[in-house]
């Protein structure tokens, strides 16, 4: 009996974005080996590859088998849940693999975890990649973004199947090396941040149309597909225009009104945030975002909250009656258009800002242009802009930020008016706009050659004596702030007597 051929590659985890992406390797034509824990996932993953078109698909249900399948050098990816699971997945599968097979870890992951795991099984002469996948599980079955970082080697074996695997756009697939250790996994990371930022912002948009224009889930619908179809095309918008449409099959109306005000999250928009600070670097959108989403999880204090501040005057309905009336429908939504597309710039920038500052850090040497193409197809925050964005690096790698970069910067101040008056209404009517306030926060405080900063640096000089410099003559200064104070005020009491 002839011995079955081997595999190219070989895929561990079986959940729906494990079975597609494998699916997806499989319809390719690269023949693809699988393994779960669970005996049943991988029948279910065989009988998918059968009725999907007879995939070269094979099953295994020993860590072994499944290993010995594959040609060398081996190259294995795992979609497990992050953390211990794919510690305990490395260790059942390494015990069978040999120098120069590599390991290509597809989840959600810490990156310092995977520059843990670089360095744990090089011991064992193996390779690693940590590898961003973005596109849900639409994406991963017929065409991702893949962002694999870590070692170079491990990334030409599989260069060619990644490549054809990646959602294709206009300059190419979507998947191009990230650099060494865990920048795949830190890049994707960041993503998500600008992800969060972007679904927020679109949930303020909405907002401040439905309640301070006061338009109906069919309008909205029709105005998100129209935005669909200019500056703001991308995988979000459409998908919002869609949501709209959706009829809840218990009950009348739209299912969107059913749906519970409370945001689920990961951890990825968290670990962006606390990226951000320890870089030093504002991320205010993306931030907001993250606190609307923790604030959204408080729904009983927020009911509680709405009764008593109503208990104690508040006039919720008139505020806002008194901002809708005579609101200007066509402009309101024209305005709004603008507001999130500039807010969007300030998301997209610092984002931008904090791979550059991580790769300064680790000397990833990052190219943010390559970034931005390898995300304009497959993920989730897709979006026509992002070619301007590729753009904008190409003509400048070294870029300070969107917010600069002449086209954008134009397209920022043609929008500000604009962006004023929607978030001066949301304010005016009590409808809360973190994201687009901050961000237009972010725009404003970029923009201004002084800050008020001096003050807060001469508080700090009083109280701790951290001095401080000058604007008009070299080096740093302590000033006894409140010992000139009071000889100027006795100076002054004197003077009057």
């Amino acid at each position: 009996m002839a011995t079955p051929a081997l595999s190219h590659i070989g895929l561990a985890g079986l959940a729906v974005m494990g079975q597609n992406l494998a699916l997806n390797i499989a319809e390719k034509g690269f023949p693809i080996s699988v393994y779960n824990r669970t005996a049943s996932k991988v029948d279910e993953t065989h009988h998918r590859a059968q009725t999907e078109g007879g995939l070269p698909l094979t099953p295994h249900y020993t860590p072994r088998d499944f290993v010995l399948s594959i040609q060398r050098p081996r190259s294995i990816i795992i979609l497990v849940k992050a953390g211990s699971p794919v510690d305990q997945t490395i260790a059942a599968l390494s015990s069978f693999m040999e120098p120069g097979d590599s390991i290509i870890d597809g989840g959600n992951e810490w990156y310092l975890n995977t520059e843990r795991r670089i360095e744990q099984v090089s011991s064992q002469g193996l390779l690693y990649l940590g590898m961003g996948v973005s596109g849900g599980e639409e994406g991963a079955r017929y065409g991702p973004s893949l962002m694999p970082g870590g070692s170079y080697q491990a990334y030409s074996n599989v260069q060619n199947i990644l490549q054809r695997v990646a959602a294709q756009v206009d300059d190419g697939p979507c998947v191009t090396y990230i650099g060494e250790g865990g920048s795949g996994n830190f890049v994707k990371m960041v993503h998500n941040g600008i992800e969060y930022g972007d679904m927020q912002l679109i949930s303020e948009a909405y907002d401040v149309l439905k309640n301070i224009g006061g338009l109906s889930n069919s309008e909205l619908a029709d105005i998100f597909a129209e935005w669909n179809r200019g500056e703001l095309e991308s995988f979000l918008v459409e998908i919002t225009a869609d949501i709209f449409r959706v009829k809840d099959e218990f009950g009348e109306g739209e299912l969107v009104d059913k749906v519970l005000d409370k945001t689920g999250m990961k951890g990825t928009g968290k670990w962006t945030v606390q990226q951000a600070a320890e870089l030093s670097i504002a991320a205010p959108t993306i931030a907001a975002s993250l606190d609307g989403r923790y604030m959204s999880g408080l729904k009983e204090e927020r009911e509680s909250a709405a009764a008593a501040l109503r208990e104690a005057g508040l006039k919720e309905e008139q505020q806002l009656g008194a901002v809708k009336k005579g609101i200007d429908k066509k402009r309101l939504i024209d305005d709004v258009r603008q507001a999130l597309y500039a807010s969007k710039i300030c998301s997209y920038a610092q984002g931008m800002n904090l791979l550059r500052a991580k790769s300064v850090e680790k000397g990833w040497d990052l190219n943010l242009g390559e970034l931005a193409r390898i995300w304009k197809g497959g993920c989730i925050i897709r979006a026509v802009f992002l070619d301007r964005i590729k753009k904008a690096y190409q003509r400048n790698p070294n870029l300070a930020s969107l917010v600069v970069d002449p086209e954008f910067a134009r397209e920022m101040v043609q929008r500000q008016a604009a962006w004023r008056r929607v978030v001066g209404l949301a304010v005016s009517a009590g409808i809360s706009t973190p994201g687009m306030c901050s961000s237009l926060s972010y725009f404003d405080t970029y923009r201004r050659a002084r800050l008020p900063a001096n003050l807060v640096q001469a508080q700090r000089d009083l109280f701790g004596a951290h001095t401080y410099e000058r604007i008009d003559r070299p080096g740093s200064f302590h000033t006894e702030w409140t010992k000139l104070a009071r000889k100027s005020e006795n100076a002054g009491v004197a003077a009057l007597n």
